[in-house]
């Protein structure tokens, strides 16, 4: 058996959430049918259920600890093509300060609660126990990788592991900004068939969309394919009716943006679930 294949399978029985990684700790393209953000950004099914391609897609959220993906005949093909076994922190509870260099290094041991450290090629893995945001360059050679991340597997480290600190936590909370950014007005679709708007009270809409803020901000996994599917469930049933403003938008986005998607994700995921419906 090829032994990242063998690695990995021992990691997914201990509940580690494992993917393949190419030369370079890059992770595996997309298969043709995912390509573009073809599917809306959607983890593969053995995630989330929303995307049914079987290949190694979407990097971080196609780790798993399904031995029979990892099995399968796709993944089998990735693994002999592999470079390294990669995991997904946070999908196993763990939240991951990478120290890239020797500063790095001694400032963590001067600012940080000792933990459970990984040698790496140019520095340290600090593992601690806790998921929370992923941030890179929190500061100097220092990033920090849990939720919707993955980070190369280099063995299981030594010392004891420490719930993850508040200082940890705080490393990536920016400075509140003292600049107004620019607004950025959001093209909602018009009215379809010029029909007269079926929501006969605005409470309808208003119920609607703080439904949909608490399902993205109820999420605890899949936060791709959760935003996704709540904003094509949004748009099916408000968006053609030109009832939708920008108000009503920018609170989904703000919902998701709060679960650690970027503007970017929001901006593809809102634009597929246009497409899908023909909006």
């Amino acid at each position: 058996m090829n032994p990242q294949l063998r690695e990995a399978l021992a990691l997914a029985a201990a509940g580690v959430p494992v993917l393949p990684l190419r030369a370079g700790k890059l992770p595996f393209g997309n298969c043709t049918t995912c390509a573009g953000n073809a599917c809306g950004g959607r983890p593969a099914m053995k995630n989330a259920g929303a995307c049914y391609c079987p290949g190694v897609c979407h990097g971080w959220a196609a780790a798993t600890t399904d031995t029979g993906v990892i099995n399968s005949p796709t993944w089998v093909r990735a693994w002999r093509e592999a470079a390294a076994v990669a995991y997904h922190p946070g999908g196993a509870g763990l939240t991951v300060v990478d120290l890239d260099n020797a500063e790095a290094i001694a400032w963590a041991r001067a600012s940080l609660p000792a933990t459970r450290t990984v040698p790496t090629t140019r520095g340290e893995h600090w593992l601690y126990q806790g998921a929370m945001q992923s941030v890179n360059a929190v500061r100097p050679g220092v990033d920090v990788k849990s939720t919707m991340a993955y980070a190369r597997w280099l063995g299981p480290g030594t010392g004891t592991m420490t719930a993850l600190p508040a200082v940890v936590r705080a490393l990536v909370v920016k400075e509140p900004s003292t600049v107004r950014p620019a607004s950025h007005p959001i093209t909602v679709p018009a009215r379809s068939g010029g029909g007269e708007c079926r929501h006969r009270t605005p409470t309808y809409l208003d119920r609607g969309i703080a439904m949909a803020e608490q399902r993205i901000t109820e999420a605890r996994e899949a936060v791709h394919a959760t935003v996704y599917r709540t904003f094509l469930a949004v748009l099916s049933t408000h968006g053609r009716c030109g009832c939708l403003t920008d108000a009503h938008i920018a609170r989904l986005f703000t919902a998701a943006q709060a679960k650690g998607e970027s503007a970017r994700h929001c901006t593809d995921a809102w634009t597929n679930a246009l497409t899908q419906l023909g909006l």
